[in-house]
């Protein structure tokens, strides 16, 4: 499938920045399971392209002028491959293992533990055993626009019973851990054919051994990840894989503005 892409951050300040460094990971991973086959980063000030620990594209845009706005756009086509569930290779660069590291967001306590106990069985078909957990999670942290922010805890979602995204993917990661089993975070774009659908979306991959590698779950969406999915970045939780992060010296109050439109061939 060939997915057409624009994504447009727009960030604005209630006073003039001194000067701000970005760390951009707009740029669609290279996996095998997707290609871009065109792709452009509009941006203002000076951009350097390197690859982090985790194998994502990241650009590190800084602006040493004052500015009041930053207005980053990224655009372009990726052939996904359309079989779903395909599983991706240990690209070697870093071990699964790392991904069982805690962090803030994919923190498990008492209450979770025991709920990643109870429905993640202990068989020798894992793949089947990660579906009916993520069911388990839709079924208690209910998908709800708007109802959490980025610095929400799985524990927190889970104790909400509410969440969006990439608070569904942090308890997946969070039971896999307790569990022993690496799991990562994804960020990135998903097709639905709704026009009001949110494009921007957040999933996991989950290790399954050596021999079969990463088996890509949608969480929100209770199904595996197939060509409607366009992988952006990779990490422990959502601050190793968010599109944008950064920091800035001055700037007052802050507005963030996003859109994301994701076509297809036929639509385009």
């Amino acid at each position: 499938m060939q997915l057409h892409i624009r994504h447009e951050t727009i960030y604005r300040y209630g006073e003039p920045v001194k000067r701000s460094v970005q760390n951009l990971r707009l740029t669609p991973r290279r996996d095998p399971v997707q290609r871009s086959l065109s792709w452009t980063i509009a941006a203002p000030g000076r951009q350097h392209a390197q690859i982090d620990a985790y194998g994502n594209v990241v650009h590190l845009l800084t602006l040493d002028e004052p500015h009041r706005e930053i207005k980053i756009v990224v655009s372009g086509v990726v052939e996904t491959q359309d079989e779903e569930g395909a599983a991706l290779p240990d690209e070697g660069k870093l071990s699964p293992l790392a991904y069982l590291a805690e962090t803030h967001l994919t923190r498990a306590d008492e209450t979770l533990a025991a709920f990643a106990s109870k429905h993640l069985s202990r068989t020798t078909d894992r793949r089947q055993s990660l579906l009916k957990l993520t069911n388990s999670i839709c079924d208690v942290v209910q998908y709800e626009t708007g109802s959490t922010d980025v610095h929400e805890s799985a524990v927190k979602a889970f104790a909400r019973g509410k969440g969006v995204c990439q608070d569904q993917a942090h308890v997946f990661i969070a039971c896999c851990k307790t569990a022993g089993i690496p799991a990562r975070y994804v960020s990135g774009y998903v097709y639905t054919g709704e026009k009001d659908h949110v494009a921007s979306h957040a999933w996991v991959d989950a290790w399954l051994g050596k021999d079969e590698g990463w088996m890509p779950i949608d969480v929100t969406h209770r199904s595996l990840v197939g060509g409607k999915h366009c992988r952006l970045a990779v990490g422990r939780d959502y601050m190793d894989a968010c599109p944008v992060r950064g920091v800035r010296r001055g700037g007052g109050p802050e507005e963030m503005e996003v859109a994301v439109i994701v076509a297809t061939s036929a639509q385009q």
